[in-house]
C-alpha cells in the first residue's frame, strides 16, 4: 500500500489523472476486468511484488517466480477486454518478473528483463512518457526506457503510440 501511495503521488504531481487501488497479486486476475470497465483507462498498471523463488534456475518457467504467474494472466485478460496495443497501453510486473512472458501476453512495457530489482516509480515514469507523447508518435523502447530510473536492465517493451492530443483553439473561456 504504501508503494501505491508513492506512486499516487508521483502521477499527481505530474499531472496525470491516476486511480489506483490495492490487489494482492493473487487477485490480480481475478478484478481487472471489473476494473477495466468500472474506471476505463486508456493505461493500464499492474505491480505488486515479485521474484525468483529461492533456488530457481529456470528463468523461461512461471513456476519460478512468486508473482508473475498473476500478472501474465491478468494482462491476458485485460487484452482479452482490450486487444488494441493503442487503444490500451499496458505496464505489467515487478521486481525480478518473467519480462518475456508479460510481453508475449499483451504488455507494451513490462519488467523485468534482466530479472533484477526496478524502482517503484519506473512505471510511473513509463506511464509520463506514454501520456504526454502525442498520439501522431511512436515512441520507441529505448526513448521510454531511458526514462525510468532501472534502465534498459529493469524495463523493456514494444513501440507505442503515445497518448496526448492537443486541440485548437483554445477557448477564452476555459
Amino acid at each position: 500500500m504504501e508503494y501505491l501511495n508513492i506512486c499516487l503521488k508521483g502521477y499527481k504531481q505530474l499531472g496525470i489523472e491516476a486511480y489506483g487501488r490495492y490487489v494482492p497479486e493473487v487477485r490480480q486476475p481475478d478484478v481487472v476486468l471489473e476494473l477495466l470497465s468500472e474506471v476505463r483507462p486508456d493505461i493500464l498498471v499492474l505491480t505488486g511484488h515479485d521474484a525468483m523463488l529461492k533456488g530457481s534456475q529456470d528463468y523461461k518457467n512461471l513456476d519460478s517466480y512468486r508473482n508473475s504467474r498473476y500478472f501474465v494472466e491478468a494482462v491476458r485478460r485485460a487484452r482479452e477486454y482490450e486487444p488494441s496495443y493503442d487503444d490500451l497501453v499496458i505496464f505489467a510486473g515487478a521486481c525480478q518478473s518473467f519480462y518475456e512472458a508479460l510481453i508475449e501476453a499483451g504488455a507494451n512495457f513490462a519488467s523485468s528483463p534482466n530479472r533484477v530489482f526496478i524502482h517503484a516509480m519506473d512505471p510511473v515514469f513509463v506511464c509520463e512518457k506514454v501520456a504526454f507523447s502525442s498520439i501522431s508518435k511512436f515512441l520507441n523502447p529505448k526513448e521510454i526506457v531511458d526514462s525510468t530510473i532501472t534502465g534498459i536492465k529493469g524495463i523493456g517493451g514494444l513501440e507505442t503510440r503515445g497518448k496526448y492530443r492537443e486541440g485548437l483553439p483554445k477557448s477564452p473561456y476555459a
